[in-house]
């Protein structure tokens, strides 16, 4: 009885700490957990006020709260400010839906893309990949170093990748210090 006790004990301990490790990972000064969906864990990132405000603006809450799974490469308030004066507030006007969509929609990969698997399929390429991302749109993705990846938008923009891994119940976040745009 003693031995079963123990082991018990042990496989507690170990459950408890893999669900900690899982909440410790942090975005705008907030835990985000793995068993809420991509808009509850955004909306709690004092980093990403003007992307859930554009989510709300272009009506994607009901999307992104479903199954899924999506990767979101997700712009800080930082790259949104990187904008010309006046960007974001001309794209969250109700005229301006359908492209404030079209941008936001662009930053959606269909699946889930965690570091692992983009860098995988980067070293296998020998190169950059190409991913599809829900508008439509094309991201190409290369290694800058060998912890690091780089996106690369239609437009010519680069984002770097600040968190990576980010995971969620209906797939992953992956923070993003530039806006992406398509063409």
């Amino acid at each position: 009885m003693r031995k079963f006790n123990y082991a018990l004990l042990f496989a507690a301990a170990i459950a408890t700490s893999s669900i900690a490790g899982a909440a410790d990972v942090t975005v705008g000064g907030q835990s985000m957990l793995p068993t809420k969906d991509i808009v509850d864990n955004a909306v709690n990132s004092a980093d990403h006020t003007t992307l859930v405000a554009a989510v709300k603006a272009a009506g994607l809450v009901d999307t992104l709260k479903s199954k899924g799974p999506f990767t979101v490469f997700a712009p800080t308030n930082a790259a949104f400010s990187k904008l010309p004066a006046g960007t974001v507030d001309t794209l969250v006007k109700p005229e301006n839906k359908a492209t404030l969509t079209k941008i936001l929609t662009y930053h959606v990969v269909p699946g889930k893309h965690d570091f692992m698997s983009l860098s995988a399929q980067i070293k296998k390429q020998g190169g950059p990949i190409e991913l599809a991302t829900a508008s439509g749109g094309k991201l190409w993705f290369t290694m800058n170093g060998p912890h690091n990846i780089s996106v690369k938008d239609e437009s010519g923009n680069v984002a770097s990748i600040s968190t990576y891994d980010v995971y969620q119940s209906n797939g992953v976040i992956n923070v993003i210090d530039t806006v992406l745009m398509p063409k």
